[in-house]
Parts: structure tokens; C-alpha cells; sequence
């Protein structure tokens, strides 16, 4: 970890964004992560595009162990000034509010019921069309 920390801005930070000099913002603090882009285990492409933005999410979504964090701090090269990041590339805007409207909460109870009865649906058909050919196959032996 630096023993000084600097504060750095977006427009500093976003200038490393290749595999050759490249820098990433996580939990608010910058990151020159170059040397390890070879041994990264997703492959180098994944942190480059995590260039020029607030990261975070991306980092949090993968499920870093600790270890992971652990070696994240020896690339630590200072903290950064969140008032410079650009509103459109501010991947951390909290989730909108349900004043928005409750669209999105019917939508979400129409896709449980579906994962409920689509299964059921399936079987159901399964077991017709079962019961279907075991009755066709039943018939010619009769005649």
C-alpha cells in the first residue's frame, strides 16, 4: 500500500485504460493493476474493460475471495476523488426508487409464477403424451 496516498481524479485515472498502463477504480480507491494483467485468473481483457469507470460493481458481481482483495492491496496507489467521476459513467447511482412505479414488481411476480408453472405445464404435457402412446400402442394389439 503507498505509504502517502495521493488523491487522484477521473480524468488522471481514465487516461490507463490498455494493457500496457492500466488503472481501475474499486471501493474508492485507484489501482495500477499492469503487472498483474498476465496473471489475472479471468484474462486481462476483463480489468481493461473495467477501465475509465468506477469498477466496483464489477468487482463485487465476480465474488473476489479474500486472498483476491489481499493482492489487490499491493497495487493500491492512492484513493480517489469521487466528485470527478462523470454522472454517465457513475456505475454506483443507487437502484431507483419504487416512485418510479410498481411496474417492475408485477413483472418480477409474473416470472416467479412462470418458473413455477412452466415446470408443471411440461410435466403435465410429458405425461400425456405418455399416456397418449401407451393407449395407441395398446389398440392394435386388440383387433
Amino acid at each position: 500500500m503507498a505509504s502517502n496516498p495521493k488523491t487522484l481524479t477521473f480524468e488522471e485515472v481514465s487516461k490507463h485504460n490498455h494493457k500496457k498502463d492500466c488503472w481501475i477504480i474499486v471501493n474508492e480507491k485507484v489501482y495500477d493493476i499492469t503487472p498483474f494483467l498476465d496473471d489475472h485468473p479471468g484474462g486481462d481483457e476483463v480489468l481493461v474493460t473495467s477501465t475509465a469507470k468506477d469498477a466496483t460493481i464489477d468487482f463485487e458481481d465476480v465474488g473476489h475471495s479474500d486472498s483476491a482483495v489481499e493482492i489487490m492491496e499491493k497495487y493500491y496507489i492512492g484513493n480517489f476523488d469521487t466528485s470527478t467521476l462523470p454522472a454517465k459513467v457513475n456505475h454506483r447511482q443507487p437502484p431507483p426508487t419504487q416512485a418510479h412505479g410498481g411496474g417492475n414488481q408485477s413483472s418480477e411476480f409474473v416470472v416467479k409464477i412462470l418458473q413455477f408453472l412452466l415446470p408443471l405445464l411440461i410435466l403435465g404435457a410429458v405425461f400425456a403424451l405418455q399416456s397418449y402412446g401407451k393407449e395407441k400402442q395398446a389398440a392394435p394389439h386388440e383387433s
